[in-house]
């Protein structure tokens, strides 16, 4: 078993969804409640890594993130090395192959809010922000939950998008998945065995809380 790479893949899995919740939600919210006719259009592209293949998604991202790009020179300029074939770049390539699994469950919630509500919170004085902090995002919070367990259970099993950005380097961006690939690779189906276990395992977890949580079953101790 692969320990640094299962460290990264959480590590890498625990800094994604911190960055959707920071990004999804507003990202969310204007999908849910904007009326602008054009809304479409970023639904599609936020929806857009569901389909394209991670290869594609990785070289969009590898060339978008390199040290030609506008970005990968700011970046080198700012800290004194590029992105791509870094933890950062792994990062970022992760919260783009992952933004719609934290993106469209808070949307829909968001959406299926009984729109009283709001009003009478309005009437009652209350500002916008004031409405989404105090009655839109507490009456959301389940697929808040759901959302960011997906986006972890996801980057957790990424593999094409973070072997193209990351490569392969031991302790920098060698994730569980590229691990497991690379035990496969050399026959070593015992490593291989090992490392996936552990991914299964956490991965179950996380998704069996996540349903637990979303049908009001109470987790803990029995009584």
């Amino acid at each position: 078993m692969d320990g640094p790479a299962l460290l990264l893949s959480l590590k890498l899995a625990l800094a994604t969804t911190i960055v959707l919740l920071v990004v999804g939600i507003p990202i969310g919210a204007w999908v849910a409640f904007s009326r602008r006719r054009w809304k479409f259009l970023v639904e599609a592209v936020v929806a857009l890594p569901l389909v394209l293949p991670p290869t594609v998604l990785g070289l969009a991202v590898l060339v978008a993130l390199g040290p030609r790009s506008p970005l990968g020179r700011f970046w080198e300029a700012v800290t004194g090395h590029g992105l791509v074939f870094t933890f950062e770049g792994l990062l970022a390539a992760s919260v783009l192959y992952s933004l719609p699994f934290a993106v469209q469950p808070v949307a829909a919630a968001f959406a299926g809010i009984d729109r009283r509500l709001l009003e009478a919170s309005w009437c009652l004085g209350v500002s916008r922000t004031g409405t989404f902090l105090r009655v839109v995002l507490p009456l959301s919070r389940r697929s808040v939950v759901a959302g960011a367990a997906l986006a972890f259970a996801h980057t957790l099993g990424e593999f094409g998008v973070v072997l193209m950005v990351g490569g392969n380097i031991p302790g920098v961006t060698r994730t569980a998945s590229v691990a497991i690939y690379d035990e496969v690779q050399a026959l070593n189906y015992a490593g291989a065995g090992a490392t996936a276990a552990v991914l299964l395992a956490v991965s179950f977890g996380v998704l069996a809380l996540t349903y637990a949580l979303q049908r009001g079953v109470k987790v803990g101790p029995w009584r």
